[in-house]
C-alpha cells in the first residue's frame, strides 16, 4: 500500500500528527474516518498522487497519531481543534492552500476547517455524511438502529471505552462489517492496520471523545455559525452511498444546500465505505471535481 509515499509525523497544534506523503503538485488533504485511519485511501492514493501531492493523514485519536486526555469539555477532540491539527499540518509541509477529500468523522472536521480556516481550502469533497447537526436533530429510530454506535460511545467514561478495548477487534468487525457490503471491502492488510491501530492505548479513548465533542462542543459551534450566517462558499462536492444510512435516512443534497452556497452531489452505487467499496468511482469524481 502507499508505493511511493513517504510515513511523517509532524508537531502541530501541540500535537503530534501522523501522515504520509506522495506526488507533486497542488496539496490535497484526505482524512478518514471511524472506526479507521488513513488506510482507507489505499486503493486511490497512488492514482491521485499522479496528479497532486497527498498528504493523507491520521486524525487525532486515530492511527498512529496523538492520544490527547480527555477534558470535561470535551475541547481536546473538538472538531475546531481537529481542523487546526490539519491546517497546521499542511502549512508545515510547504501549503498555504489546499483541497481536501474526506470521509466520515473526517469529513466533519473537513467541514469545521472549512469553516474556520476559509482562506486554507480551494475545493472540497466529502464523503458519506450530512451536517453533523442536521443528523443529530431528525434523528429517527432507523437511523438510531443503524448508527447505534452515535449514542453508545457519547455514554460517560469508562464504560464505552472498557467494552472496546475488552476485544478492539470484536468491535471492528462489528461496526465496519454490519454495513451493507459487509467486511468484503477491505483488504487483509488493510484490516490488519485498523486492528493494530485500535489495539493502541488510549484509541478507544479518543474515538469516544471524538464522538462526545460531536454531540456537544462542535453542535454548539455549529449552531453559532449557523446564527450568524456563517456558510460554506467553496466549491463543495457531496457524495453518499446509494445503499447506507445517510442516503436512506436524509436528503445529503438538501442538507448541504442548507448550509453551502456551491454546492453538487449525487449517491454512487455503495455503501458507507466508499474508498473502498467503488474506489474506482471515486477516483472519477475526485479527479474530475478536484483537479
Amino acid at each position: 500500500m502507499f508505493a511511493g509515499f513517504l510515513k511523517d509525523q509532524r508537531h502541530v497544534n501541540g500535537v503530534d500528527i501522523a501522515c504520509r506523503v506522495g506526488g507533486s503538485g497542488a496539496g490535497l488533504l484526505l482524512l478518514h474516518g471511524h472506526p479507521q485511519t488513513h488506510v482507507i485511501w489505499h486503493k486511490i492514493a497512488e492514482q491521485l498522487a499522479e496528479h497532486f501531492t497527498v498528504v493523507a493523514a491520521d486524525l487525532r485519536g486515530y492511527g498512529d497519531s496523538a492520544r490527547p486526555a480527555a477534558d470535561e469539555l470535551h475541547r481536546n477532540y473538538s472538531k475546531r481543534e481537529m481542523a487546526r491539527d490539519n491546517v497546521e499540518l499542511m502549512q508545515a509541509l510547504g501549503f498555504e492552500r489546499f483541497s481536501i477529500l474526506a470521509h466520515d468523522r473526517g469529513a466533519r472536521v473537513a467541514h469545521r476547517l472549512a469553516l474556520d480556516h476559509p482562506d486554507a481550502v480551494q475545493r472540497m469533497m466529502l464523503l458519506d455524511i450530512a451536517p453533523t447537526l442536521s443528523m443529530y436533530t431528525q434523528t429517527n429510530e432507523a437511523f438510531a438502529r443503524a448508527y447505534w454506535h452515535w449514542f453508545f460511545l457519547i455514554r460517560p467514561a469508562p464504560l464505552p471505552e472498557t467494552l472496546i478495548e475488552a476485544d478492539p477487534e470484536a468491535y471492528l468487525r462489528s461496526v465496519m462489517g454490519s454495513r451493507s457490503a459487509g467486511l468484503k471491502p477491505f483488504t487483509d492488510e488493510a484490516f490488519a492496520e485498523y486492528r493494530r491501530c485500535l489495539q493502541q492505548p488510549g484509541s478507544a479513548r479518543g474515538i469516544c471523545e471524538d464522538y462526545r465533542a460531536s454531540a456537544d462542543i462542535d453542535l454548539q459551534h455549529d449552531r453559532a455559525d449557523i446564527a450568524a450566517g456563517h456558510h460554506l462558499k467553496l466549491p463543495l462536492r457531496v457524495l453518499w452511498g446509494a445503499e447506507g444510512t445517510v442516503g436512506r435516512c436524509f436528503d445529503p443534497l438538501k442538507e448541504w444546500q442548507q448550509v453551502a452556497a456551491n454546492v453538487s452531489g449525487q449517491a454512487l452505487p455503495a455503501g458507507h465505505y466508499l474508498a473502498e467499496e467503488v474506489p474506482e468511482l471515486l477516483l472519477a469524481e475526485a479527479l474530475t471535481f478536484l483537479r
